[in-house]
């Protein structure tokens, strides 16, 4: 009879493999995500090469401490922490990253924002165009899915720093719509 095991990670076998020092797991796992984490990192540095970069480093440091991960969120999960972070100190060493914690903390009511009428590619051009304390806020929680209080766990701040800059952000994203598209809402 086979053994059913209760783990969160659909990777799991891949992992334990890496864990091993399985050169090919560890490609089949790059291979399983490495375009995801691209994603992730580009919409933070905005720079090709030092998103792929980011990305190299994060497998790397993956890879060289498998053993400090405990399984309790997917690899998945995991490893996007590592790019996210890995990305944050890209910004950080351009030293473009700026202070996005506020001096007057406000709380925001979040507005609903559609942007249906617009071809991805401009909501895209205009996301790029954020100032990059807003951009980073916008994109850990409308594309990478974490919640306020994890957006302000990742940078530092406080949940509503985080939700006064997203709301901001979509203030600035509206103003940019509109100036480069045309774009009313």
């Amino acid at each position: 009879m086979e053994q059913v095991t209760n783990h969160k990670d659909i990777h799991f076998e891949l992992v334990e493999a890496v864990r091993r020092q399985d050169r090919t797991a560890q490609f089949e796992l790059y291979q399983l995500y490495a375009k995801a984490m691209l994603n992730t990192s580009y919409r933070i540095v905005y720079d090709q090469m030092e998103a792929e970069d980011v990305v190299q480093e994060a497998f790397v440091k993956a890879f060289g401490s498998i053993d400090q991960f405990r399984g309790d969120a997917s690899f998945g999960s995991w490893l996007k922490r590592i790019v996210i972070n890995g990305a944050l100190n890209v910004l950080k060493r351009r030293k473009e990253l700026m202070d996005i914690n506020d001096q007057n903390e406000e709380e925001w009511i979040e507005e609903p924002v559609s942007y249906d009428t617009l071809e991805v590619n401009q909501v895209k051009a205009a996301v790029a165009e954020l100032p990059d304390g807003f951009r980073i806020v916008f994109t850990l929680y409308m594309f990478e899915g974490y919640d306020h209080k994890e957006v302000a766990s990742i940078l530092n701040i406080t949940e509503s720093t985080s939700k006064s800059q997203l709301n901001r952000a979509k203030v600035k994203l509206r103003e940019l719509l509109k100036n480069m598209y045309n774009y009313e809402r």
